[in-house]
């Protein structure tokens, strides 16, 4: 059975895909998913992200902008922006634990980023949650 870093990890291949113009990614979701063997609970918990983050993706890029201090948001690597927009739906529209979701934002950009990253998201989410 997947673990739910595993969903989110798949989560992040999916916002990637959208924001590489694939914006049909979505009709793909299911076998992608099942690709990773990601089914059931975790298969849902997967639906739910993909589907909020992309559903409010206008307001959390505004938010993420207005956090950064000193980076011009079409600079930023798209696994990043993918990290941080997932990190920022949880936060402020799932209203999911702050640790855990700045824990796995750190982790995934620990696995997925380049070496400055995790510090980076680490910093932006961390801005987010303290504003709400």
């Amino acid at each position: 059975m997947a673990t739910r870093h595993q969903a989110r990890t798949a989560v992040v291949g999916l916002l990637y895909a959208y924001d590489l113009g694939n914006e049909n990614i979505g009709k793909f979701s299911d076998e992608i998913l099942e690709e990773g063997k990601i089914r059931n609970k975790q298969k849902e918990f997967s639906d739910i992200l993909f589907q909020g983050t992309i559903e409010n993706l206008e307001m959390l890029d505004t938010k993420i902008k207005e956090h950064l201090k000193d980076w011009d948001y079409d600079a930023i690597g798209k696994v990043e922006k993918a990290i941080m927009r997932l990190g920022a739906y949880e936060i402020l529209v799932a209203k999911t634990d702050k640790a855990i979701i700045i824990n796995e934002a750190v982790e995934l950009a620990k696995e997925l980023a380049d070496e400055k990253s995790p510090q980076f998201i680490n910093g932006v989410l961390d801005a987010l949650d303290k504003e709400k």
